[in-house]
């Protein structure tokens, strides 16, 4: 039988992960068919449990539902539960499990696609919604030699720090901090941009002196929104990177997830980045 998954979200027609996972479910072998799922604002449970009434087997969360998406599942991963978000659910009989696989793709395009080593870096990673929830854990497993948290709302970026203080417990100490926008600091070695600052059309929400000459300037956002950011790295001597292949990793991840099987990703970012304006 073919299984059915689907992109929970909105907006939701940019997404590529249908194109994604089809290349995934192609390159397999795997019988699925993956759509995108546009949920209204003040429905988003009501609309994930249509469809998984139907007979679906799962869905990626993507904004602004991943904090809710946590909420629905009976059981998470720890790398979910670390995160206090899911942007992945499978629909087991028993009950929902939910994960993150946001991180792992992010640390995974960075390290093998982008080929720059985290391990004794200084990293900054802008907001603290659930964009940033998802990656911190596993920023903070690549060992960097600081990593400050940075967000408009203070007391939020601090909560996040906070609940991932003993994540390096056992390794190298991790200088781990929270930092308002203004006083976040200058000279990063890898910057990533978890905000919804693309997505909204809004100024870049840090000043130029973050970056390292030659930084690497990361936004999770890809296409035309994430075009302004790009521009502002590259004008500040910063090395400019889209989330386009973070969405291809971290996809490879809920699609072991669900099937049990990891799709091979550099290809399929290839043929992503060759099918679509980006």
């Amino acid at each position: 039988m073919t299984s059915l998954y689907a992109v929970a979200g909105n907006p939701v027609a940019h997404s590529r992960s249908p194109f994604i996972h089809a290349e995934f479910a192609r390159q397999t072998g795997e019988p699925m068919r993956y759509e995108r799922l546009l949920c209204p604002f003040d429905a988003f449970g009501a609309t994930v449990r249509a469809f998984a009434g139907i007979g679906a087997d799962g869905c990626n969360v993507t904004l602004p539902f991943k904090f809710e998406a946590f909420d629905l599942a009976a059981r998470r991963t720890p790398r979910a539960e670390l995160a206090g978000a899911c942007n992945t659910l499978r629909f087991d009989a028993e009950g929902w499990t939910g994960d993150n696989t946001d991180g792992a793709g992010l640390v995974n395009d960075i390290e093998r696609n982008a080929g720059v080593v985290l391990r004794g870096a200084r990293i900054l990673l802008i907001g603290a919604g659930g964009a940033a929830a998802g990656a911190l854990g596993p920023l903070l497993a690549a060992a960097p030699a600081q990593l400050v948290v940075a967000n408009r709302t203070g007391t939020r970026a601090a909560e996040l720090v906070l609940r991932h203080a003993g994540a390096s417990s056992g390794r190298s100490p991790i200088d781990l901090r929270a930092a308002p926008l203004a006083a976040c600091g200058s000279g990063f070695d890898v910057v990533v941009n978890a905000s919804s600052s693309s997505v909204a059309g809004s100024p870049v929400p840090v000043a130029g002196a973050v970056l390292a000459p030659g930084a690497l300037a990361l936004d999770m956002m890809y296409g035309p929104a994430a075009r302004g950011f790009l521009e502002w790295a590259e004008a500040h001597g910063a090395v400019g990177r889209d989330g386009l292949g973070m969405l291809v990793e971290q996809a490879a991840e809920a699609f072991l997830f669900w099937r049990g099987v990891r799709p091979e990703t550099l290809s399929v970012l290839a043929t992503v980045r060759e099918h679509f304006d980006t």
